[in-house]
């Protein structure tokens, strides 16, 4: 793939999960999680996006989101259970995403708040609508969505570089 090769992007906050006496990296989906993960899955499905790829933190409640919201896809990516999302910072993110390989054109990311509020904010320089309006307004709850795009390579992915094409929560539907 040449570096004019269009991209998007997926970033997607785990569904809601619960607060058992666990570690942290160990909690798993609340009740409406459970609800909320193949909600996200159908959103999924209906943009119309084969994923190439989806990178998920290694915390519970994420593999168990991926794990409830990719039954809904047509199609399952290739899954890389990632542990440097967790707790990761945008520029970490971004770094991480950077080491994808240029075959991969539609990437899909699980991860946690602040990290994918931060990322998506931070590399849309631009949006279409209202959806950066939307996004500031209700902050990334969980089960939150927010898709980008860019044109290079992975290696050229930067802040400000993407356009926010779509923004979702499972409470605006």
């Amino acid at each position: 793939m040449s570096a004019d090769t269009p991209r998007r992007i997926a970033l997607l906050r785990h569904a809601k999960a619960d607060w058992p006496q666990v570690s942290d990296h160990d909690r798993p989906l609340a009740e409406r999680g459970r609800k909320d993960a193949p909600a996200v899955g159908l959103k999924l499905a209906e943009t119309g996006i084969t994923f190439d790829l989806a990178l998920c933190s290694t915390a519970a409640r994420t593999r168990e989101t991926w794990k409830l919201a990719v039954q809904e896809l047509p199609s399952r990516p290739k899954t890389s259970y990632e542990e440097r999302i967790y707790e990761a910072s945008p520029g970490e993110l971004i770094a991480l995403l950077n080491e994808t390989p240029d075959e991969v054109s539609d990437l899909l990311v699980i991860g946690h708040n602040p990290g994918m509020h931060a990322l998506a904010d931070v590399l849309s320089g631009r949006s279409e609508g209202d959806t950066l309006a939307r996004m500031t307004r209700t902050g990334f709850p969980t089960a939150a969505l927010a898709i980008v795009s860019f044109t290079g390579s992975w290696k050229s992915l930067e802040p400000g570089v993407c356009t926010l094409l779509d923004y979702w929560t499972p409470k605006e539907h």
